[in-house]
C-alpha cells in the first residue's frame, strides 16, 4: 500500500503522475487522453492543478526504441478528486492511499523533518555563498589594499618611495638600497653597463619603470645629462600586489 502510486516529492509539495493514477484505476476511457480530457474540465487549472510533462517510454516497435508519451503532473489534491470521481473499488483505494499520505506528510514529525531539512539546505547555501564571496574578496584584495595605501597614482615615484610605499602595505621596510638590490636581481633593471639601474625591456613593455631625463647646464658651459628610474602609477600598483600576493622581501 506505501508504494501504490509513485509520489513526487518537489520541497514542501507532493505531486503524482496522471497516467500512473490511470493505469492503476484500470486504464478507464480506454485511452488516457480521453480519460484525461474528460475530468480535467471539472474545475481543475493548469499550471496549478496540473502541469504538462513529456516522458520517453522503452517501444521497440518505434525508430530508436523510444516513445514520446504525455503525462501530468498532477496535485495529490486533484489525485484525490480524480480517485473518487471515478466510482470504482480501485478509486476508493487510490483515495484512501491519498488521504493517508496527506496525513503523514502533515503530521507535526513530517513537518519538524521538512523544516529541518529546508534549514539544512539554506545552511549549505549560506555557507556556499559565503566561500563564493571570500573567493571575490581574495580575488579584489589586492586592488583594496592598494586603493587604502594610494590616493593617486598618475603621478610616478622614486624608487626610495615605493620602498615607503610598501612599508605602508605592511611589507617590511626594504629601504631604497634594498629594493634597488631586489629590482635588479629580479629583471626589472639593468645590472650593469651604461643602462645600470635603468629599466630593462621587461619593465618597459610592462609600463612599469619609465626613465626621467634631467640636463644640467654645469657652470663651466658643459652640459650634463642623468637618468634616474621613476616608477609608474601601473608600476607602484604592479609592485605593491607583487610583494603582497607571494611575500617577496
Amino acid at each position: 500500500m506505501s508504494n501504490l502510486i509513485k509520489i513526487n516529492y518537489q520541497g514542501d509539495r507532493q505531486t503524482t503522475s496522471a497516467r500512473d493514477l490511470w493505469e492503476f484505476l484500470g486504464k478507464p476511457y480506454t485511452e488516457f487522453p480521453k480519460w484525461f480530457n474528460h475530468y480535467k474540465e471539472y474545475g481543475f487549472a493548469e499550471n496549478l492543478d496540473f502541469r504538462v510533462i513529456e516522458r520517453f517510454v522503452d517501444d521497440v516497435n518505434v525508430f530508436g526504441g523510444k516513445r514520446k508519451l504525455t503525462d501530468y503532473e498532477i496535485t495529490i489534491d486533484m489525485a484525490k478528486e480524480l480517485a473518487m470521481l471515478q466510482k470504482s473499488e480501485k478509486g476508493k483505494i487510490a483515495r484512501k492511499y491519498f488521504i493517508d499520505l496527506e496525513k503523514k506528510w502533515n503530521s507535526p514529525e513530517a513537518i519538524m523533518a521538512r523544516a529541518l531539512k529546508m534549514a539544512d539546505e539554506k545552511m549549505l547555501e549560506y555557507k556556499s555563498n559565503i566561500i563564493q564571496l571570500e573567493g571575490r574578496i581574495q580575488e579584489n584584495k589586492p586592488k583594496v589594499i592598494f586603493a587604502e595605501a594610494l590616493e593617486a597614482s598618475n603621478n610616478s615615484i622614486l624608487v626610495g618611495e615605493l620602498a615607503k610605499l610598501l612599508a605602508r602595505n605592511g611589507i617590511e621596510d626594504m629601504g631604497q638600497n634594498r629594493l634597488f638590490v631586489w629590482l635588479r636581481k629580479n629583471g626589472y633593471l639593468h645590472k650593469k653597463g651604461e643602462q645600470y639601474n635603468l629599466p630593462t625591456q621587461l619593465a618597459t613593455d610592462l609600463e612599469i619603470i619609465e626613465v626621467k631625463t634631467t640636463t644640467i647646464n654645469n657652470p663651466d658651459g658643459s652640459v650634463r645629462v642623468t637618468k634616474t628610474p621613476k616608477i609608474t602609477g601601473k608600476g607602484q600598483i604592479y609592485f605593491v600586489n607583487k610583494f603582497k600576493e607571494k611575500e617577496v622581501v
